[in-house]
């Protein structure tokens, strides 16, 4: 096993609605596991056959709890092996690789007023929040958006959590989520939102045109359709003394690992921030989900996974 990896055991499955699965993972000695923050999502390998992935899904227990990770995991039907596989052979008992926690979602904990905002699967990671600014005494506010009240997951849970008149529900066949119940910007609120790409875009636009700051909108992709094809361009690997080019149809991560660079890569869809490289010189052609509009700006970093370049030469630092 990698020396940073952990070993996980399933001790409880739950098939819930819409197509969710809901894991519990403990230590296989039953020992404290690592602790992780709101917002905070395990990396898994999974692995059967000809799958072998790393995949990435939040947390969605309580924070406090030291000894067990809960998930829920969607069946993706335009999976790529990831959680198809998962479903398949998630069972009482099986052992699976992880890394530890990593959180790319943070939660603001002295802002005055949260607003949670899930969009099916996406109510994930809120949940986790949900339970640390309870624990804080904090104002927040759960909006939980699914397409039906017969599709929506957790509800057992949700019955059984102190907060639960905190949570509201949207069903968009009843009545769906309506951005004008927004608060009106203030210097103390913020807004997290989860879920599908269209959704999300969706609502950090109503929340950015209702006057809410870039720095007040937290957002996390779980998925995301990434247009990686382009133009040929040359990257050369300075720390590796290496040159690669990368064609129209491959990734820069893929040019380098075929010239032997080892590169760690996990969602492939420029979401979760493995991939994070340097960039020494030249311009990006930044098509990721996980850096801000400010740190495109910057053309410091890129995202390997699926980004290209503007100009026909980058020198990253790897």
């Amino acid at each position: 096993m990698e020396q940073d990896t952990i070993l996980l055991k399933i001790v409880d499955r739950i098939d819930d609605e819409g197509n969710i699965l809901q894991l519990t993972l403990k230590h296989p000695d039953g020992r404290p596991l690592p602790p992780f923050d709101a917002g905070a999502h395990l990396d898994i390998h999974v692995r059967q056959g000809d799958i072998d992935v790393w995949r990435q899904y939040s947390l969605c227990g309580d924070p406090e709890e030291a000894d067990v990770y809960r998930l829920g995991i969607l069946k993706n039907p335009n999976s790529r092996g990831g959680s198809a596989t998962i479903h398949e052979i998630a069972r009482p008992g099986l052992e699976i690789m992880a890394k530890p926690p990593r959180n790319h979602f943070p939660l603001s904990e002295d802002a005055a007023k949260s607003l949670l905002i899930g969009g099916g699967i996406g109510i994930t990671p809120m949940l986790a929040m949900a339970h640390r600014l309870s624990k804080l005494g904090k104002d927040f506010e759960v909006h939980y958006c699914t397409r039906s009240r017969r599709s929506t997951a957790f509800l057992r849970n949700i019955e059984g959590m102190p907060f639960n008149n905190c949570i509201h529900f949207h069903h968009d066949d009843e009545k769906s989520f309506d951005p004008e119940i927004l608060p009106p910007p203030h210097s103390g609120t913020h807004v997290y939102v989860c879920g599908p790409q269209g959704f999300m875009d969706w609502l950090v636009k109503a929340a950015m045109t209702a006057g809410y700051p870039a720095e007040q909108i937290h957002r996390e992709y779980f998925s995301a359709d990434i247009d990686a094809t382009g133009k040929s361009f040359e990257v050369e690997a300075q720390a590796s003394g290496v040159t690669v080019t990368v064609g129209p149809e491959e990734t820069i991560a893929r040019a380098l690992a075929k010239a032997g660079i080892p590169v760690d890569v996990k969602c492939e869809e420029g979401i979760c921030g493995t991939c994070l490289t340097e960039v020494v010189d030249g311009v990006p052609d930044h098509r990721d989900l996980f850096l801000t509009d400010a740190e495109k700006a910057e053309n410091t970093e890129i995202m390997i996974c699926c980004s290209r370049a503007k100009s026909k030469k980058l020198i990253l630092n790897i």
